[in-house]
């Protein structure tokens, strides 16, 4: 059975979205302390390398992953130094967001996400590090009709296309026709061209785990219709677009409206989903989950409840879920 190690994004290591970071030290203690991840993911500033490294070394939790959004035309060398330091870290992965546009406000077509791709792919595999394109709002990605013609053209030319799934992005925006728009999706969803409820035959996260094209995993539990982040609101009063929901029942009077836990099930049924493929076939190139409750405008920023303490009750469902399928002996 491959093992399935669980992570979790250093800015979630804090308790409330208004805290500061802990110290970098100390966030690798509460870390380890806690007993339910195996790794931090987190692209360290270049004054901060020695003391995550001193950190990772300290406590025997490593920095697996790292990751960062980059605009083409402008970030390339930036790319190329995030994975020179992924192998100085020894990390096994550097996660990669492309903008929709590009540093002249052009929207990046298919052909140059490709060669970007290709490109980092090549010099990644010198370094010995992988990297994988996410899937994720404000990104290319976001038109998720996108995702698997740049995945053949990658394959096309020869190398394997790796995606980090995270399906948040998708499961929000079921039944949610404001954000469909916004990734131009929303007539082929009521068409039924794209189906984004992982219920139904040919969902789109269902498409991209069957490709095999899944190598590292954002979980951030969200429901569909998410609620909007009206705990943050911007200069013109909007709120953060809210692409994170509580995994847990919050404290009494650390939630703004009814918690209801029961709606998670289309999120948790796209990490089944996966899981379930990782156990049955010995090709699948899922490396990780890195577990993602963040304090970020669209996310968790001026929520109440405990940004730490709902990834450790994801992190534990996501253990036993990997535990159930590893007690199956399934091994493909």
């Amino acid at each position: 059975m491959t093992s399935l190690p669980i992570g979790i994004q250093a800015n979630g290591i804090r308790h409330r979205a208004s805290d500061p970071p802990p110290d970098i030290l100390d966030q690798f203690k509460m870390v380890r302390d806690c007993g339910l991840f195996d790794y931090v993911e987190k692209t360290p500033g270049p004054d901060e390398v020695d003391s995550y490294l001193r950190a990772a070394d300290h406590t025997g939790i490593p920095l697996r992953c790292g990751g960062w959004y980059y605009t083409l035309g402008r970030d390339e060398g930036l790319l190329r130094d995030h994975l020179d330091l992924a192998g100085r870290c020894g990390m096994a992965l550097h996660n990669i967001q492309v903008l929709a546009t590009d540093a002249a406000g052009r929207p990046v077509d298919d052909a140059r996400l490709v060669e970007a791709y290709v490109q980092a792919m090549d010099r990644a595999a010198d370094i010995g590090v992988e990297i994988a394109f996410e899937v994720h709002v404000n990104m290319w990605s976001e038109d998720f009709r996108r995702v698997a013609p740049v995945a053949r053209a990658v394959e096309a030319r020869g190398r394997p296309f790796r995606l980090t799934l995270d399906h948040s992005h998708v499961i929000f925006k079921i039944d949610h026709p404001e954000e469909q728009e916004v990734g131009g999706i929303r007539e082929d969803v009521e068409a039924g061209k794209l189906v984004l409820d992982p219920d139904l035959p040919g969902a789109v996260t269902t498409q991209w785990i069957e490709a095999n094209w899944v190598a590292h995993a954002h979980a951030r539990p969200v429901i569909p219709n998410n609620p909007r982040n009206w705990a943050f609101l911007d200069a013109d009063g909007r709120p953060g677009r809210g692409i994170q929901y509580p995994f847990a029942a919050p404290p009494d009077g650390a939630f703004d409206g009814p918690w209801q836990g029961d709606r998670l099930t289309p999120w948790k049924r796209v990490i089944r989903q996966l899981l379930d493929w990782h156990a049955q076939r010995p090709d699948s190139p899922l490396g990780q989950i890195t577990t993602e409750y963040i304090p970020g405008p669209d996310y968790g920023a001026g929520t109440r409840y405990s940004l730490f303490e709902q990834s450790q009750a994801c992190a534990a469902w996501l253990r036993e879920e990997w535990r159930l399928r590893a007690a199956d002996g399934t091994d493909g």
